[in-house]
């Protein structure tokens, strides 16, 4: 069954869209019939669960930390996290710096924008993104590269909510490209809205249970 949606899914996304495959909650042999299938990219939200995974699974496994990330778990992932998808402050972004330094690593991040009309979602708004962005302590961080941002819609059956929010990020994403050619990456959509997200630009989407089916809590 998970190989069968895996490919499904992967047979519907254009070519420049890539897949992440969320599998936090699931069993280890769940992953495996995903790797098995030719996936690579996992995304967890708790982590101590990836860490578990990174020690037992493939080590050509690329982990994507796709959750609210506090400043004192980073130092357990910096070793082998490729890509922190919701840094939502400076402060988190220079802990993630100094603890890739320590690895001799340089990690991958996203900056998580704040787009949904729902007050439980984290994230900057633009005027903190491009303050970010422009500040002389961002540009001594040697250790971390943010490629992209990222976003999560409202959670609402209204798809031109969702639309409109997405929209929002891609606008604030080629705003400000111009000036930070390194930044590539548009991860916005999930399995209830990633068609919507491919329409309106997103490079990247996390999907979970309509690969593995629902969570196991």
């Amino acid at each position: 069954m998970i190989k069968d949606n895996l490919l499904e899914i992967k047979n519907t996304l254009p070519e420049d869209v890539t897949l992440v495959a969320v599998s936090k909650t699931k069993p280890d042999e769940d992953l495996m019939e995903a790797y098995d299938a030719g996936q690579r990219i996992f995304g967890e939200n708790k982590v101590q669960e990836m860490v578990g995974k990174w020690e037992r699974l493939p080590k050509d496994i690329k982990w994507h930390m796709i959750g609210h990330l506090q400043r004192n778990k980073v130092k357990y992932m910096a070793e082998f996290v490729d890509l922190v998808h919701g840094v939502d402050s400076y402060r988190l972004l220079s802990e993630i710096n100094k603890r890739a330094k320590q690895h001799n690593r340089t990690i991958d991040c996203l900056l998580q924008i704040h787009i949904a009309e729902e007050d439980t979602k984290f994230g900057l708004n633009k005027n903190e993104l491009i303050a970010i962005l422009k500040s002389d302590e961002y540009l001594q961080l040697k250790s971390i590269n943010v490629v992209g941002l990222m976003g999560m819609a409202t959670f609402t059956e209204n798809e031109e909510q969702v639309r409109r929010e997405f929209q929002q990020l891609k606008s604030i994403f080629d705003s400000i490209k111009p000036e930070n050619p390194q930044i590539k990456i548009l991860s916005m959509g999930m399995s209830g809205d990633y068609r919507i997200a491919i329409e309106e630009g997103s490079t990247m989407v996390r999907i979970g249970s309509s690969i593995f089916g629902n969570r196991n809590y």
